[in-house]
């Protein structure tokens, strides 16, 4: 609810210095290099690792980027005031899906390494023959070009009109944006499930589960959420978004945390406890698989650290309008949604238990530097939040 008794003045912009920030520059470039470089010598070295590795840092940066992208929508189709002076780094974090298209390229090359059903003739599987009208090469690429195009055109087009409104403060521009959110919205939800069910859920082209587009949605909301309270918190603490971000802000957003923290927990369990019931062996193979030998252990740690830890601090307050604290739980999300990528992608290749080599690390850091090296470039080319929306004003003022 907004206080209406004060009013703040608009601001008139932050600007985001890039000499201050050279060496992080510099830090995550040495780190996309050394991560990329490494991931290429295993690429040579041991392909069918580094396919599976490749895919493991891709599904997890990709998941985090589609998840702000998901937020900018939100906050244009509900016509949220909270989130105006957030939204700018979400669309800076949104313009990397267009990099993640470049980096799904290795996935295409070494697919026969991941995919089984590629490597299939016609008429051996009678389960496979029955879904290869979908699980087909050219109709895997065609889908996987249209999900990429879809993030990067929307993700620039809001990034653009959003711009454009910094400049002409026109308000029409608002409700451009919540139109275009309306056709996005539908879009995204096709667009994250059936690419969760293409790279992730074919992995295994015997199993299914109709819940598993929501599963990773869930996840990807959160854990995007979380790096939203990093990245802001970082900025506040280099000096900026001063009486701009406040920690009611950041208040919500731990409560959109808690909220997803609890939706991921409630998915995960609907799906294997529909799935247990059910007692399919095509459905079962995939959480047995995960529960034998240390990939038990693992899913434990999961359940434990991906729901019950952060369920229990987010629902203090204090937890929540403590930033240092909130920043703590944030980080511990992002690990656990890093170990549950894990688990669904590493398990085809180590059947018999967990097998943790070192290229599972550089793939990650490789990606991720690239990102936060592209993320850096972009950031300084805009104010740091829009600075002529219509409701900036009670996004200031915002109290809850």
């Amino acid at each position: 609810m907004s206080d209406r008794s004060h009013v703040l003045p608009t601001p008139e912009g932050e600007y985001f210095e890039n000499t201050r920030f050279a060496r992080v520059s510099l830090i995550a470039a040495v780190a996309a290099v050394v991560g990329l470089v490494v991931s290429l010598i295993g690429a040579f070295v041991w392909p069918e690792q580094f396919a599976y590795s490749w895919l493991f840092g891709f599904a997890y940066c990709f998941t985090i980027c589609a998840g702000c992208f998901f937020w900018i929508i939100v906050h244009h189709a509900v016509d949220a005031e909270w989130s105006v002076v957030v939204r700018r780094q979400w669309e800076n974090i949104a313009q990397c899906l267009l990099l993640l298209a470049l980096f799904f390229i290795p996935v295409i090359l070494f697919r026969h390494h991941l995919y089984e059903w590629m490597n299939i003739p016609a008429g051996q599987d009678h389960l496979l023959d029955a879904k290869r009208a979908y699980l087909n090469f050219p109709f895997f690429l065609v889908r996987a070009v249209i999900f990429f195009s879809y993030f990067a055109i929307f993700a620039f087009l809001f990034r653009m009109i959003s711009v454009g409104q910094d400049r002409d403060g026109n308000p029409a521009s608002t409700l451009r944006m919540r139109r275009l959110a309306f056709v996005a919205l539908p879009l995204f939800a096709l667009a994250l499930t059936f690419g969760a069910f293409d790279w992730l859920m074919s992995l295994n082209y015997h199993w299914f589960s109709t819940m598993w587009g929501v599963y990773i949605f869930a996840g990807a909301c959160g854990s995007s959420m979380s790096l939203t309270v990093l990245v802001m918190a970082a900025l506040r603490n280099a000096g900026y978004f001063k009486d701009v971000v406040t920690i009611e802000h950041f208040h919500i957003m731990g409560k959109w945390m808690l909220a997803f923290t609890v939706f991921w927990a409630y998915i995960g369990f609907s799906q294997y406890m529909l799935i247990w019931y059910a007692n399919i062996p095509e459905e079962t193979e995939y959480f047995i698989l995960r529960n034998i030998e240390g990939w038990n252990l693992l899913s434990i740690l999961l359940v434990v650290g991906r729901f019950f830890v952060p369920f229990a601090l987010l629902l203090l307050r204090s937890t929540k309008k403590n930033l240092r604290t909130l920043c703590l739980v944030s980080g511990w999300i992002l690990f656990m949604q890093l170990i549950d990528m894990y688990i669904v992608i590493l398990p085809e290749l180590h059947r018999t238990g967990v097998h943790v080599s070192i290229l599972d690390f550089f793939p990650v850091l490789g990606i991720a530097g690239t990102l936060a090296f592209f993320y850096l470039r972009i950031i300084g080319k805009t104010s740091l939040f829009p600075v002529r929306d219509p409701r900036l004003l009670e996004s200031l003022r915002i109290q809850n």
